[in-house]
């Protein structure tokens, strides 16, 4: 493994670090990376982890990747992600960009006002049908211009995207008996299972109509800022096969996560904008079943971070939002 340098978080902590001035460095962290925001900009570095789906190990990767991160959000968000940095090893002191020895790369963004976010609009009672009828409005060009086609093409066939599902049942067939009934997990698969095996006809179609396409791939509320001007950050750049898909499966992510939050109501409006603007109306025959899978993969990354060193009230809530999510995903599923 490749390591991030010793000192680089304190590094980064530091205000004079920064070219432009700084009173004070914000230091937020999740499993795969390091956000430190600095009030004009935020800088991302990558953690040098490898969980299968993503690998991180060296510091080529971590740039590479970055620079993915760079490129693709910029299809929706061009003022936002600004440029990829070098940090620099100066005789044992790291300093950001210039020329030299590089030791890791850093992705600096605009910070964004986060009091915007979706999310936490949403829990002030402050979104409502004119927002996600916004939402709706930026991903209807998003999804028409956004690359298509070839190898995009082929994450769109059922036998391909079985390979997301049947690594969901295996890896949380060990929360049966838990969080997961057997007979939630018993329906759920056999559900999925044979949506994939008995509409291969509308599978075909999808692609034939161009509905497959180069998403983002993680559009839910935490990632979207409502203001004059609508965001859609943070797509996911490291494993293409969550990023490539039929256009339903990033809008069943947004749609299912207004489910989660009992307003089925702003899920329907969003899914109504959509197709009136971009004629879709076969995407009804599948949301379903893309909302059943997204709901599916939250509550299992909810058992994943309840299995870690949590706390033990937080674990408990971790539980419960997970059995929510797997009772959510077979709510889709059709009547018992």
């Amino acid at each position: 493994m490749d390591p991030n340098p010793a000192g680089m978080v304190e590094a980064l902590l530091d205000p004079a670090f920064y070219h432009h001035p700084v009173t004070e460095v914000q230091h937020r962290q999740t499993h795969i990376s390091h956000v430190f925001l600095t009030g004009l900009r935020a800088f991302k570095t990558k953690k040098p982890v490898d969980f299968g789906f993503l690998d991180f190990t060296t510091l080529d990767k971590r740039r590479h990747f970055l620079h993915q991160e760079l490129v693709l959000n910029r299809r929706l968000c061009p003022e936002v992600y600004l440029e990829v940095l070098p940090i620099i090893d100066e005789d044992g002191r790291l300093r950001l960009g210039g020329k030299g020895r590089a030791v890791e790369y850093a992705l600096v963004m605009l910070q964004m006002d986060e009091s915007r976010l979706m999310n936490r609009l949403f829990e002030a009672g402050e979104v409502g049908p004119a927002q996600v009828e916004a939402v709706a409005e930026v991903m209807v060009p998003f999804y028409e211009t956004a690359a298509t086609g070839g190898e995009i093409d082929r994450y769109g066939r059922p036998e391909v995207f079985r390979v997301n599902t049947d690594e969901n049942f295996s890896q949380t067939e060990k929360y049966v008996g838990g969080p997961l009934t057997t007979e939630t997990f018993d329906t759920i698969r056999t559900y999925t299972d044979r949506f994939l095996e008995e509409r291969a006809d509308l599978f075909a179609r999808r692609i034939a109509d161009g509905r497959i396409r180069d998403g983002h791939g993680d559009l839910h509320m935490g990632n979207i800022i409502l203001g004059p001007k609508v965001y859609v950050f943070d797509c996911i750049e490291f494993n293409d096969r969550f990023r490539y898909g039929d256009v339903a499966v990033d809008l069943a992510f947004l749609a299912m996560d207004l489910d989660f939050h009992r307003r089925p109501d702003l899920a329907e409006r969003l899914i109504q904008v959509y197709v009136e603007r971009s004629g879709d109306r076969e995407i009804h025959e599948v949301l379903d079943f893309y909302k059943c899978y997204r709901a599916y993969v939250r509550a299992k990354i909810a058992c994943f971070t309840a299995d870690g060193a949590v706390e033990p009230a937080e674990k408990q809530t971790l539980i419960n939002t997970a059995r929510a999510y797997f009772d959510l995903a077979r709510s889709y599923t059709g009547p018992d």
